[in-house]
């Protein structure tokens, strides 16, 4: 079946909930992971937003845990998600060789034979697994979902501005030959050429396909993984009709709405199955946000790729860099009822590769001994344990393939040297968190004792990952 086409319908149709489902016990909790795309820390309303309103995600953090420290493993979209995957920082991933962002003639792409996922490892608990949304690790088969542990795929490869009406500016892509339509993927078929009217009308697909997913599993009463990655949020801002116009914060933010409306159908959902009480809901986004002008996404999309640099953040810059937090420290919000207390909030420092381990740990699954695996079981700190403190001694921020940008330590974040788009940096700079969360005031001169004692950490980290030993 033509799933583009016969999708139509609204939830309440495609969705034949029946008693024999209501009757489903199972011991393993599902896991749903709302992986949003390109977001910032301060752009849902629970963590600060005054121009986007998000009432579904503030009321999953009314219900659960907020994490305040919670950090993505890299600032742009493939390494990021390579290493959520396979628990790992990015410069580890493909035996050490690392995955800078794919695009439509790249060649390369997660590597099966090399890299476990969690969702293998759930598959072997008895797990059906199903991904909806953006991929953007590898769009060649042999890199796809379903070569990963997937047992269902329905999605896109690759981001939703990598179409033809980019040809060669941004100079990643091939000689200025033009890319292909936009392929709508289930699971190893393209079953649809998009254009851009068809990728505002993909949100509401995924939606409604993902909460199908659901069914599907409570009906063969197994327990389920499902990543739900939305793709509105990431340029170009398109939405489906009837929904454009409803944020104060432009086009961005009635992406950020429309996926915040998506979060709630997918939670109505959950209560309607009768299975919300056994089921672990994770939001978090992939890396920050778009935060400077980009004139070949505004020519080509208009005001769905017009970045507003007016637009304030709490945070020190976006997306594209690993330096400041605005690129990796993004919100993270958890709900797991009767074991994570309603209302809290965590500042302890995680990382997003964390829930590879911590998935695993509660699925009952072995985390796999061959390789480094730098992910550490966090619940403790989500069911907010007295005295839990963060397994990390430092989170670090690596770039995709290798060298260290910055490392995060107690309340403390030192800027490594080296070449950043707004100039070259001849001296770590340092910056205390708690008093300064925009990363503005540099107090390395201060507190050069700190400084020194950071150099050292990184210098340890970057020499454990280049010689594929544990971080300590």
């Amino acid at each position: 079946m033509n799933l583009f086409l016969g999708s139509i319908l609204f939830l309440t149709a495609t969705l034949p909930f029946s008693k024999e489902v209501y009757s489903q016990s199972q011991q393993r909790p599902n896991i749903i992971h709302i992986l949003a795309d390109d977001v910032a820390f301060d752009d849902l309303s629970c963590f600060g937003s005054k121009d986007i309103n998000t009432p579904n995600l503030d009321s999953l953090a009314g219900q659960g845990v907020k994490f305040t420290s919670f950090y993505a493993p890299h600032g742009t979209c493939t390494p990021s998600r390579a290493a959520l995957l396979t628990g790992r920082y990015a410069p580890r991933i493909n035996d050490g060789k690392g995955l800078f962002v794919l695009f439509p003639h790249s060649k390369e792409g997660l590597e099966d034979e090399k890299e476990v996922t969690i969702t293998e490892l759930l598959k072997e608990q008895g797990y059906i697994t199903g991904l909806y949304g953006k991929w953007h690790l590898g769009h060649l088969p042999q890199y796809l979902p379903c070569v990963h542990g997937f047992d269902e795929f329905l999605g896109i490869p690759y981001p939703n501005d990598h179409g033809p009406e980019r040809i060669g500016n941004t100079g990643f892509r091939s000689n200025g030959i033009s890319d292909p339509k936009i392929p709508l993927i289930q699971q190893a078929q393209v079953i649809k050429r998009c254009n851009n009217n068809d990728l505002a009308e993909l949100p509401a697909l995924f939606t409604r396909e993902a909460c199908k997913f659901m069914y599907r599993a409570v009906q063969d009463n197994k327990p389920f993984y499902l990543q739900y990655a939305n793709i509105e949020t990431h340029t170009p801002w398109f939405v489906p009709k009837g929904f454009e116009g409803v944020s104060k914060a432009g086009a961005y933010g009635d992406a950020v709405e429309y996926l915040d409306r998506s979060v709630g159908i997918i939670m109505n959902a959950l209560k309607r199955l009768k299975i919300e009480d056994n089921t672990i809901i994770v939001f978090s986004s992939d890396n920050g946000p778009l935060i400077h002008k980009d004139e070949e996404l505004e020519n080509c999309y208009g005001r769905f790729g017009a970045t507003d640099p007016d637009r304030e953040h709490v945070l020190r810059e976006g997306k594209y860099q690993e330096r400041y937090d605005g690129g990796i420290r993004v919100s993270c919000i958890m709900k797991w009822p009767g074991v994570i207390p309603e209302g809290i909030e965590c500042d302890e420092i995680v990382g997003a590769f964390d829930l590879f381990t911590t998935f695993a740990n509660i699925a009952g699954a072995d985390i796999p001994t061959d390789r480094i695996i730098d992910g550490k079981n966090i619940l403790p700190l989500m069911k907010g344990e007295d005295g839990a403190v963060s397994p990390h001694k430092a989170i670090y921020g690596f770039k995709a393939k290798g060298g260290l940008m910055s490392v995060r330590y107690k309340n403390w974040k030192l800027v490594l040297p080296g070449k950043h788009w707004t100039g070259t940096f001849e001296r770590a700079q340092l910056y205390d968190l708690t008093q300064d969360i925009g990363e503005k005031n540099n107090v390395a001169e201060k507190h050069s004792k700190v400084v020194k004692e950071i150099l050292k950490m990184a210098e340890e980290a970057e020499k454990a990952v280049e010689e594929n030993k544990s971080i300590e």
